[in-house]
């Protein structure tokens, strides 16, 4: 199963934003990598730079590989409604991102794990595939024997106001959510510009 296994900080030092979450070394230096700091001038971006980078964000925020993401995106230009909107939905409606917005992980590439390592289940039905999309109505759930275990617990009762994010119920004493509906774009709190990715894919 690919995934990116790189630096993390120095992919959120490269996008100038903590795109994995609260990062230290991040905080320290706000700057783009490379030997030279931040005290090299850096000439001002074209519009095909602009309109990558925010794809490679949107990539690396999610944790998908370029082919992937094509395909997310191919089968998002195919659906009604704008595509830039209706391909964050689908990003944010996949299982493993949806584990990290209930609390049940602190990290997407821990939910990643969570999930293929048969610790959720959809529906009541053990489900190992990271990338399975929800629709409104699923019922996701940490496994019976999987409850006890520590990490999950920790990350559970860690987990700042469920709230924020409304398309999204958690119910922590029974280890189970509910993905109520396709999230609205001004309610997905990731700082990206989607539309720089539709006309990149345009061209």
């Amino acid at each position: 199963m690919a995934r990116y296994t790189g630096p993390k900080t120095k992919k959120a030092r490269a996008f100038g934003e903590a795109i994995y979450g609260y990062d230290k070394y991040f905080e320290r230096r706000k700057y783009s990598p490379g030997q030279h700091g931040n005290t090299r001038r850096r000439r001002q971006k074209s519009e095909y730079a602009m309109q990558l980078m925010e794809k490679q964000k949107i990539k690396y925020t999610y944790g998908l590989l370029e082919r992937q993401f094509r395909n997310l995106f191919d089968k998002a230009n195919r659906k009604k409604g704008i595509t830039g909107e209706v391909l964050l939905q689908m990003l944010e409606a996949r299982l493993d991102n949806t584990v990290f917005r209930l609390g049940i992980a602190p990290t997407r590439r821990a939910a990643r794990q969570l999930v293929s390592h048969k610790h959720i289940l959809v529906n009541g039905i053990v489900t190992n595939i990271p990338s399975a999309e929800l629709r409104p109505g699923d019922i996701v759930s940490v496994r019976g024997r999987s409850r006890g275990m520590e990490a999950i617990r920790e990350s559970i009762q860690g987990k700042s106001d469920i709230r924020m994010f409304p398309w999204l119920e958690f119910n922590p004493d029974k280890m189970e959510g509910v993905f109520i509906q396709y999230p609205e774009r001004d309610q997905i709190p990731e700082k990206v510009n989607e539309q720089l990715v539709v006309e990149l894919y345009s061209k």
